[in-house]
């Protein structure tokens, strides 16, 4: 297996070259292309299955395995334009936010780390994953993916929106931030404080602030329908 990012710098594109044999899996709804001979199948559990039973749900959402029956390529797309990035698994994991993952190679396993509450500061429900195994993950971003070395001693505060992932062996804890007040007003709700020393992965741009910026325009374009 040998892979490559294109397009890195906005709207990457992550492209996979496998030989007869090799699997890669891929976040449902990422899979942008394939060629060759792929066979393709869902996989019950995975990122989406920890996510749903944290949240009292079922085994049915999935990620998709693909399989090269010769040789084969397989592109993956995030669904926001971002940076994507590898971060290789061996003796240890990562913690990383919903929504980061990407795909996966290797025999990787996803368990819940931190699940939020679904409230006010939280903005919804707020979920940490622990991956861990042999192998490799992908990671999307919405913008940049800033890597920040955090030293021994020292403790930074992220906001959720903006934390990607950390080793998982790194001392780290969900704080509210800002307060019911600020989080009112539209500010931060929460934070995720990491101790060093730690290598730590945050994206320069989130969702929410992107989709509070649209919503009067799209408001405005269902009114006047």
């Amino acid at each position: 297996m040998r892979w490559e990012i294109v397009h890195e710098e906005a709207y990457s594109v992550l492209r996979v070259h496998l030989d007869p044999g090799e699997e890669v899996a891929g976040e449902a709804g990422a899979m942008l292309l394939t060629r060759g001979d792929v066979e393709a199948r869902a996989a019950a559990g995975g990122i989406k299955g920890a996510i749903a039973r944290a949240l009292g749900g079922g085994e049915s959402p999935f990620f998709n395995l693909y399989r090269a029956r010769g040789a084969s390529e397989v592109w993956l797309a995030p669904p926001l334009p971002g940076q994507v990035s590898h971060l290789p698994l061996d003796s240890g994991g990562y913690i990383l936010t919903r929504g980061a993952y990407l795909g996966h190679w290797g025999q990787v396993e996803f368990h819940v780390a931190w699940r939020g509450v679904s409230g006010l500061l939280a903005h919804g429900h707020f979920l940490l994953l622990k991956a861990s195994g042999f192998g490799g993950i992908w990671l999307s971003a919405f913008g940049a993916i800033d890597e920040v070395e955090v030293p021994t001693g020292e403790r930074v505060m992220v906001d959720n929106f903006h934390f990607v992932a950390v080793a998982d062996d790194a001392r780290y804890a969900v704080k509210p931030f800002g307060g019911i007040k600020t989080a009112l007003l539209g500010g931060e709700g929460l934070a995720v404080e990491v101790e060093g020393p730690a290598r730590l992965l945050v994206q320069t741009r989130q969702a929410p602030a992107m989709a509070a910026l649209l919503s009067p325009f799209l408001q405005g374009k269902l009114e006047r329908r």
